[in-house]
């Protein structure tokens, strides 16, 4: 789902009358004024839509501990049409910021808004979803330790291994209790043998 919401300015459009002058030998007719026009994606909001589905891809991290949920991100769309300054507004962790911030990023030009007249500045807030077509109920313990990843847990304020974790939350636990998934990079449990080590922040720590 995606939603989009101006921070700048507003999306209110007003229109003046048309003032119309007579002579003799013509009539003159001023076009409505236009105060503002909001920024547009080629295709519309639905293409929009699209494009993101298209593009994101589903970090490998956020796969294996099975986290899904929605990232948000403030954009400005210049007074020229391209993107600038992509933020995440929340944090997931496991790479969906920045894959939302990247697929946003290299978004095509969009139309720029006009007010009164003149292309400027507005900034947007839209909402990436992150989920898996068959989103599991559980993460087991195994498919962590078999991963080309190393995860440590934090949980109720203290920091556990995958197997001291396993003794506290069994051999599975539900993915929508887990906070967020950060880097990590305390030496205490540095895994040279796995691409990058991650900790798992249960919620309620």
């Amino acid at each position: 789902m995606i939603c989009y919401k101006p921070l700048l300015l507003s999306f209110s459009i007003f229109v003046l009358s048309a003032t119309c002058a007579f002579s003799q030998d013509s009539v003159t007719t001023k076009p409505p004024i236009v105060r503002f026009q909001e920024p547009t994606f080629p295709g519309g909001i639905r293409a929009f839509a699209q494009y993101i589905a298209n593009n994101v891809k589903y970090p490998e991290v956020a796969r294996i501990v099975g986290i899904t949920g929605k990232v948000k991100v403030t954009f400005m769309v210049d007074s020229d049409g391209t993107i600038t300054n992509a933020k995440p507004v929340n944090c997931m962790g496991a790479g969906c910021e920045s894959e939302a911030v990247r697929v946003i990023s290299m978004s095509p030009n969009w139309s720029p808004g006009i007010q009164e007249g003149k292309a400027t500045n507005v900034q947007f807030v839209i909402a990436v979803s992150f989920t898996q077509n068959n989103t599991p109920q559980k993460t087991y313990m195994k498919t962590l330790t078999k991963s080309d990843y190393g995860f440590v847990f934090f949980i109720k304020d203290k920091t556990y291994t995958v197997d001291e974790a396993q003794n506290i939350l069994g051999k599975s636990f539900d993915p929508a209790t887990v906070e967020i998934v950060e880097n990590y990079d305390n030496p205490q449990y540095a895994m040279p043998n796995k691409k990058a080590v991650y900790l798992i922040v249960m919620k309620n720590s």
